[in-house]
């Protein structure tokens, strides 16, 4: 049973009970998919000010931008675990839940006993996800690993940015993907139980996460001798695949992957069929030693070129590409308004817009609201009280 009104609101984890004690983004972003697709999820925040996400900013209507895209959906219980009641009240929400996520320190985690070794082994139906920097055991274990610092121990950072300085991603991507990697974990765990019968006990770490997500750059590294170079907004390994500035201004990123597209460009963009057949540029292998002469060669025709001629000429050769865009103008994508991608989504302080779930698949859409700190606190209690005394008439 889930607290009140879950549910009826539908969605294929309906009846799915998550107790999340979360904070920041990588555990966030993972309970956030499971609300997403009809699952209770009862966020556990702090009396005092809450997850310390919701101060990062106050961009949208005054709130959090991190916050309000990380945890629409959910509702939102404020508790002191260090405290006796607190902890106690912490104990009766596992015991009725089907996931546990958590995002503490691991130190801090045992000490609350809510680490998942800890939890699985008390409810063996259940399924208990750590998220954590570096994962347990280990030199490393308890370190503070916030999602730059990860960015660079991964080796992302040496790889990302141009040849003379080296540059973070510009979003929280080593905690996406210990997100991401948290809820296909659990979604999997959650499919093994309806087979076994037993839960399970999860460990995701955003080093190893982003570690994955690493695989080509490292293999590259490891067998080739050298590391993929910085190269900006293009790519490091194959040419041409990157941006051009048009005669107007306007930048347009061509991607060519193969030798026919390679002989096309030469031929119906550049009008140089001779540049398909030069040993410099035959192959990517090629290409990419010589990039400099490439890229000269390619600028040196765009430089001439209008944005609708490049377009034009880029779209009759079948040549990958697209104009560079602001977020401004991709909140504006005509791809996004024709296929109705934007959702209004409820917040404490006015309605907002925010993409919608980017799997379609036609099952039933939950409502979708950002909570206030302890937004549902009284609501959770009283579904806590009255699973109790259902509880005690069955006994």
């Amino acid at each position: 049973m889930s607290p009140q009104g879950h549910t009826e609101a539908g969605g294929p984890l309906a009846g799915i009970v998550v107790v999340a004690v979360e904070q920041a983004v990588a555990a966030p972003f993972a309970t956030r998919q499971l609300a997403d697709l009809g699952a209770d999820v009862i966020k556990v925040e702090r009396a005092s000010d809450g997850d310390f996400a919701r101060g990062y900013d106050t961009t949208v209507r005054g709130q959090s931008s991190h916050f309000v895209w990380l945890n629409r959906g959910k509702r939102s219980i404020t508790l002191d675990v260090k405290s006796d009641e607190g902890r106690r009240t912490l104990g009766e929400l596992v015991a009725r839940a089907d996931v546990v996520v958590q995002n503490l320190a691991p130190a801090a985690a045992r000490r609350l006993g809510i680490d998942a070794h800890t939890l699985a082994a008390e409810h063996p139906r259940l399924v208990a996800c750590d998220v954590s920097g570096y994962g347990a055991g280990g030199p490393y274990s308890d370190r503070k690993a916030y999602d730059l610092l990860i960015q660079c121990d991964a080796g992302l950072v040496s790889i990302t940015g141009t040849p003379e300085a080296p540059v973070k991603a510009g979003i929280s991507i080593a905690d996406i993907a210990a997100g991401m990697y948290a809820y296909t974990g659990i979604l999997t765990a959650l499919y093994d139980r309806e087979r076994t019968g037993r839960g399970r006990s999860l460990e995701v770490s955003m080093l190893e996460a982003l570690g994955e997500w690493m695989g080509y750059p490292e293999l590259y590294a490891r067998y080739g001798g050298t590391s993929p170079s910085r190269a900006g907004a293009a790519h490091a390994t194959i040419a041409p695949y990157g941006p051009v500035s048009t005669a107007s201004g306007h930048v347009i990123t061509i991607g060519v992957q193969n030798e026919r597209e390679w002989a096309a460009l030469c031929t119906h963009v550049l009008e140089r069929p001779d540049l398909a057949e030069d040993p410099r540029f035959r192959g990517n292998a090629a290409r990419a030693e010589h990039r400099a002469e490439l890229d000269a060669a390619i600028e040196g025709v765009f430089a001439g070129l209008d944005v609708t001629e490049a377009e034009r000429r880029l779209d009759v050769a079948g040549i990958a590409n697209v104009r560079q865009r602001t977020l401004d103008e991709f909140a504006d994508h005509p791809q996004l308004q024709a296929r109705d991608r934007w959702m209004t989504v409820g917040t404490p302080r006015g309605d907002i817009e925010m993409l919608r779930p980017p799997v379609t698949a036609g099952w039933p859409s939950p409502p979708a609201r950002v909570p206030a700190v302890g937004e549902h606190d009284d609501e959770v209690r009283a579904w806590l009280r009255a699973t109790d005394a259902s509880e005690a008439e069955h006994r």
